[in-house]
């Protein structure tokens, strides 16, 4: 019960804390003070307190593409076990319905910005549909990896086993998947070198430009929604890179939230030494993380 209080404690109130890290970690490559760590929930306040402004044009697909997007990741955040603790709901092939969960709110997302008629939205719902399909089948590699090292098909069963030994037997495999999941996790959150999520140039824009019009609580559960993604595909992959357990439950956890921290530490360091990519280089950075999981499978597979 204890560590089910713990997981949603952390699914609902940690998410915001992580790009809180991410910007203010920029802001210290750049030289500046920044905005406060906890800038991210005072937005969200702020939001949920607003009003909406609605086009005439639009229908209930615009509202309710926010809210879809948002329930969507709250269940896939059931899905995933936190730390070493075995998620709230898990099932034999849980691990479908976690990756298509990801892409039902995309699909949402998606349909909302149609629904404006905006050019601008229509061009970058375009160029979201396009890098998923090349995005998705790296994760799907990366499950079959893990379902092979494990014998499960839940996430429970694949994360929460001791993976040092499997870390010492197929290192390689491992190694190529870490690989692709991080370049995974960047383009999947709309990270810099991918996308600018603090950009406000239209033609730029892949993510951002898809819900210009959202306002109020809308946006809310958007920006929300962004960051829990962030936190549950956070905690997929440090459960891969990070196997270990101490033995003792509190230990595990801190230890847990530490390594997301660090991780979004890391984030805000590749987003601080790198530009963003032509928007022609990112199908080629998307194929080769493909590639790098493909190979991780075969090698696990000979």
């Amino acid at each position: 019960m204890t560590d089910l209080i713990i997981h949603l404690f952390l699914v609902l109130l940690m998410p915001p804390l992580l790009l809180g890290v991410i910007s203010r970690t920029k802001a210290l490559f750049a030289g500046r003070s920044g905005a406060p760590l906890l800038q991210p929930y005072y937005d969200l306040a702020r939001l949920f307190r607003k009003g909406m402004v609605l086009s005439d044009t639009t229908t209930w697909l615009f509202r309710s593409g926010p809210v879809v997007t948002l329930a969507t990741v709250l269940v896939a955040s059931l899905l995933i076990p936190l730390g070493n603790h075995a998620a709230p709901l898990s099932f034999d092939g849980d691990m479908i319905l976690f990756a298509y969960l990801f892409a039902l709110g995309r699909f949402a997302t998606i349909l909302a910005a149609l629904d404006t008629g905006s050019s601008f939205e229509g061009m970058g719902a375009a160029r979201e549909a396009t890098y998923s399909c090349l995005a998705e089948p790296t994760l799907f590699f990366a499950l079959i990896v893990l379902a092979r090292l494990s014998g499960s098909l839940s996430l429970s069963g694949m994360l929460t086993q001791p993976l040092g030994a499997v870390w010492a037997d197929s290192g390689a495999s491992l190694l190529l998947l870490v690989g692709a999941l991080f370049i995974i996790l960047l383009a999947e959150n709309c990270r810099i070198p991918f996308d600018d999520p603090n950009t406000h140039l239209e033609l730029t824009m892949i993510h951002e430009v898809m819900v210009l019009d959202q306002s109020g609580p809308l946006l809310g559960c958007v920006l929300y929604g962004a960051a829990l993604k962030l936190f549950v595909l956070s905690a997929f992959f440090i459960r891969i890179v990070l196997p270990f357990r101490t033995g003792d439950t509190l230990a595990d956890w801190g230890l847990f939230v530490v390594s997301l921290l660090l991780l979004a530490i890391a984030i805000g360091t590749v987003e601080s030494v790198m530009a963003r990519f032509r928007l022609t280089r990112i199908p080629q950075l998307l194929i080769g993380a493909g590639i790098l999981s493909s190979f991780a499978t075969l090698l696990i597979l000979r």
